[in-house]
C-alpha cells in the first residue's frame, strides 16, 4: 500500500477556537482517527505549533544558518497532519474527506514518493 499524508491547512493569524467550539471538533476528529485505524490505514498524526516557533536550518557556503520563523510567510501553513496507508489516491482522497469534514478546515492529500520499509 502507497502511504499519503493529510495535511491540515490552517489560516495564518486565526485564534483557536474556544473551547465549545474546539471540543466537539476534536471528539470528530479522534472519532474518525478510530474508524481510520480499526481500517488498518492510520499511521501517524500530530498537531504542529504555530509557523512563529519554527527554526530554519539552512546551509549558505560552508556554514549552517539558523533563523527563527517560518522559512516563507504565507496566508496558510500547515497545522496538523496524518499519515495513513491507502490502496489508491481514490482511498486516500476519502480518507481527506472524512478529515475535512470533522475539521471543517481544507486537508491536502498527497502521496509519499516512496517509503522505506526497512527502518
Amino acid at each position: 500500500m502507497k502511504h499519503y499524508l493529510l495535511s491540515v491547512i490552517t489560516p495564518t493569524g486565526g485564534k483557536q477556537p474556544p473551547p465549545e467550539v474546539l471540543g466537539p471538533i476534536m471528539e470528530r476528529v479522534e472519532a474518525v482517527n478510530q474508524e481510520c485505524s480499526a481500517a488498518g490505514a492510520w499511521v501517524f498524526a500530530g498537531g504542529l505549533n504555530a509557523p512563529s516557533t519554527a527554526t530554519v536550518v539552512k546551509v549558505q557556503d560552508d556554514d549552517v544558518l539558523m533563523t527563527d520563523g517560518p522559512f516563507a510567510e504565507g496566508k496558510e501553513y500547515v497545522g496538523g497532519f496524518t499519515v495513513i496507508k491507502a490502496p489508491d489516491l481514490d482511498a486516500a482522497l476519502e480518507w481527506g474527506r472524512k478529515y475535512a469534514r470533522a475539521i471543517t478546515l481544507p486537508i491536502e492529500v498527497r502521496p509519499f514518493s516512496e517509503i522505506r520499509e526497512d527502518l
